[in-house]
């Protein structure tokens, strides 16, 4: 098989289809490893800092940027036609929930449909976005099985091979719709990215892997094992889409037990966090998950529900997954709850209150807000009446998003101005606040992370939520 060969020498060129939190470092992975790589994405800022080798990303370095790209191995453009050049097409786009909490496919379908008109003999396609069971089968396999296979348009190296017209007319009469197997291979492949996780990176991850035929899963595997240290073989693309669905699902309901707990234990004066810390020193049957101010990121608040509304299809129902979700969604509103009865017992209104909140990003030291419950408590405060700021070393101004068009800066974290503010809501523990230093100048802290807990900071001002 050609393919495998140029995989195994590393002459095969590598696209990455989404320069985001996945795709960049995925990329960059690759291109480090000796292979030739070029990455798409329709943000031309993103291209712009690339070619510069600059880094968009906290946990991604520069440097490594501008030794991928001094290489020579790794390219990124917004022009998509090039797609014909790669041997093996890796798409990493979004797959986010829409108004009504049901999969938007939007970017999937766009994507495909653009591979689609590029496709040739000999290349691998692979979906990374996280999806529901038999995406890749029912969405990507159709669009590219309905390509015409040309032979005249194969690629040798990334570029196109002269052929007279009289050979053209003879290979045209041999044209026939790609098999899927035999003049292309699909897999399927779940990123499993945790940004700014120190003990894990993407080439020490194990790469769950897919195939739609066994020839698809031996090309993807070949792959894969050119940069990750292990990949695990599965029977079939649906089950590697529901495999990435069970990791997530299993945090979103385990994070939903604890957050209920809470709820339950703080009627009671108990300190949940002091109960997980004792229950953990069981050496075994225990896993620790901790309770916050609400989910946050591109996939566990998300990923759940893609299989909730497949089994609907299904006539399943998945109440674990809906109720964790109701749990989940739930907690912005109790840390506002919260906030309300710190307050009264301070003879102060919300209406009017200066907030500030601590900490942008959905989780600590990264610079990522998607889906980030900070969000949502500023949008909810602001309904309230409340004046609203933010502080984040990571997130100088907020971006938009789907949801929010905030056109906030981060408020300087000074004595003086911590002085200012009503109450001080902590949303995202960063490592890098002076904990100590809050806990004095703060005139009322929220506190929904046990940051201060954690750090033997005690004080009446403290309120967990």
């Amino acid at each position: 098989m050609k393919l495998l060969e140029k995989i195994n020498d590393r002459t095969a060129i590598v696209g990455v289809i989404g320069l985001g939190y996945v795709g960049l470092p995925l990329s960059l992975e690759f291109a480090l490893k000796g292979f030739n790589v070029i990455g798409f994405d329709l943000d031309g800022k993103k291209i712009d800092f690339l070619s510069q080798g600059e880094s968009y990303i906290k946990h991604i370095s520069a440097e490594k940027i501008k030794l991928a790209v001094a290489s020579g191995r790794f390219t990124s453009t917004t022009d998509f036609s090039r797609l014909k050049e790669p041997d093996a097409i890796i798409i990493c786009v979004p797959t986010p929930l829409d108004e009504h909490r049901e999969p938007d496919m939007s970017y999937v379908v766009n994507t495909a449909k653009t591979v689609a008109q590029y496709i040739r003999p000999g290349q691998l396609v692979v979906l990374e976005s996280t999806t529901y069971p038999g995406t890749t089968e029912e969405i990507l396999l159709p669009m590219f099985e309905k390509q015409v296979r040309r032979p005249e348009l194969e690629i040798a190296g990334g570029l196109e091979e002269e052929v007279s017209e009289k050979e053209g007319e003879a290979e045209a009469s041999q044209e026939s719709a790609m098999k899927v197997g035999e003049d292309f291979y699909l897999a399927f492949s779940p990123e499993r990215e945790d940004p700014n996780n120190q003990n894990y990176t993407t080439s020490t991850i194990p790469k769950v892997i897919g195939g739609v035929t066994p020839n698809c899963l031996e090309v993807a595997q070949a792959l894969y094992s050119q940069v990750i240290a292990k990949t695990v073989p599965v029977s079939s693309t649906r089950v590697a889409e529901a495999a990435k669905l069970l990791e997530n699902i299993y945090r979103s309901v385990n994070i939903a037990l604890v957050n209920e707990l809470k709820l339950v234990f703080g009627k009671m004066n108990i300190d949940v966090w002091e109960v997980i810390e004792a229950a953990s020193t069981k050496p075994f049957g225990f896993h620790p998950f901790y309770p916050g101010p609400g989910l946050g990121g591109h996939c566990i608040p998300i990923d759940p529900f893609y299989l909730s509304w497949k089994a609907r299809e299904n006539d399943s129902n998945t109440r674990f997954i809906e109720l964790a979700g109701e749990i989940n969604t739930a907690m912005p509103y109790y840390v506002v709850e919260k906030t309300f009865e710190a307050l009264n017992q301070r003879q102060k209104s919300m209406k009017g209150s200066r907030v500030l909140i601590l900490g942008a990003a959905y989780k600590k030291d990264i610079d990522d807000t998607r889906e980030s419950p900070s969000l949502k408590l500023i949008d909810i405060f602001r309904e309230k009446g409340a004046i609203v700021d933010y502080n984040d070393p990571y997130m100088p101004k907020l971006p938009k998003t789907r949801k929010y068009k905030f056109d906030m800066v981060s408020a300087e974290l000074t004595p003086e101005n911590l002085e200012k503010f009503d109450l001080v809501v902590l949303s995202t523990d960063h490592s890098s606040y002076d904990y100590e230093l809050i806990s004095r100048k703060a005139q009322l802290i929220i506190d929904t992370r046990n940051a201060f807990g954690s750090r033997g900071i005690r004080n009446p001002k403290i309120v967990k939520a």
